[in-house]
């Protein structure tokens, strides 16, 4: 009775085996070749080779250095920030209300823009920015892309998850917060700002096999975030100073999280698609870039949304959002906190491989829901 399933489990055994087999002999292929070029050449060659191969197996280090893990990351990062104290009208501003709720020029730094700009910081200063690296544009000895593999790219797609929701928040405060009503001249920090985070994201120096970047010199990607980081702070210190403007009223939170619900709503909808038309279990190696993407939006989205609080705590409190916007925070953290040590993509009713898209899938629906209910109070 029990032939058959030992006879199963020793086939799969064997395949999985053979699989890490070919997965290794695939990885070692350049290594074993160059090692068998050098062995059967000259001296004059080896020098060659050795003047060649050590700054591609430094960049290699360097490169693996950086992508095996995100510095500074932690979960509980807005709790460092002393979100406590709400923007402040000054004694000269003029404040109107309009439905209860005050609309007025502010003294005090935004917390929203400390949130933005503390994200910028993580992904271009406390760590270095991986998609426009020349490595990880090649892709492993240009064999094959590294989203293709499961390891080396999941920092690149934190990143990109993270500066998405920055951008968004940026575009936001450039067109809506830091104006009056949309009407008044955009702020020419907000506008540099947003600029600057739209940038593409996978330019270096040079780069000579891409059409769509300029060949170079150029100037790479991390020196625009790191432009943009600029300008926030230069706004947030205007801001302090009374000499910019943060128009926190209720139609400007329900535009705010309108947007952010359809952001990660768009992240839902891509781990829809991939749960439903691929069940690989962990053998999905995209499954983690999906995963990793929206692991990094809903992180920097977390400390957004608990700074925007803060910054509109007028509105929240009048409109008794708290218990509501508890719920949403719960279901963000939640979310970022799951961290798997290989992201599988695997059947919802599957018993021998989990499915980790569809957890954090499951996080992004509550999470948004949350959205759409504050976003339903705020319109009434």
């Amino acid at each position: 009775m029990l032939d058959p399933i030992i006879e199963w489990f020793g086939q799969f055994g064997q395949s999985i085996m053979g699989l890490l087999r070919s997965l290794w002999l695939l990885v070692t292929s350049p290594f074993r070749a160059v090692v068998a070029l050098y062995r059967r050449s000259g001296w004059i060659l080896r020098v060659v080779l050795l003047a060649f191969l050590i700054p591609i197996v430094i960049g290699y280090g360097w490169f693996a250095w950086h992508a095996a893990w995100i510095r500074g990351y932690d979960i509980n990062y807005p709790d460092k920030l002393d979100l406590a104290n709400p923007l402040k009208a000054s004694a000269g501003d003029q404040v109107s209300v309009e439905g209860g709720e005050q609309s007025t020029k502010t003294c005090g730094r935004s917390f929203v823009v400390t949130v933005a700009s503390e994200l910028i910081d993580l992904n271009v200063n406390q760590n270095k920015w991986m998609s426009s690296n020349p490595i990880y544009k090649s892709g492993f000895f240009f064999l094959m892309e590294w989203d293709q593999t499961w390891f080396m790219d999941n920092k690149a797609a934190f990143q990109r998850g993270a500066q998405q929701a920055v951008t968004r928040t940026a575009i936001e405060l450039a067109d809506a917060l830091g104006r009056v009503r949309g009407t008044s001249q955009i702020d020419p920090d907000l506008k540099d700002a947003k600029g600057d985070l739209q940038f593409n994201q996978y330019t270096w120096y040079i780069n000579p096999f891409e059409e769509d970047r300029p060949f170079g010199p150029t100037t790479p990607t991390p020196s625009y975030f790191r432009s943009a980081k600029s300008a926030l702070d230069k706004y947030n210190d205007r801001l302090a100073d009374c000499k910019a403007t943060f128009d926190a009223r209720g139609d400007n939170l329900l535009q705010f999280l309108d947007r952010v619900a359809k952001d990660i709503g768009s992240a839902s909808a891509v781990i829809k698609q991939r749960s439903e038309d691929y069940n690989s279990g962990w053998f999905d190696t995209r499954a983690d870039d999906i995963f990793w993407y929206a692991k990094g939006q809903l992180y920097a989205y977390y400390g957004i949304m608990k700074a925007l609080r803060v910054d509109f705590a007028d509105v929240v409190k009048s409109r008794k959002l708290d218990d509501i916007w508890d719920l949403m925070d719960e279901h963000l953290k939640r979310a970022i906190a799951l961290d798997p040590f290989i992201v599988s993509n695997g059947r919802e009713d599957g018993w021998m491989m989990p499915t980790h898209l569809t957890t954090i899938g499951f996080y992004i629906l509550r999470a948004r829901s949350n959205l759409v209910e504050i976003r339903s109070v705020l319109d009434r």
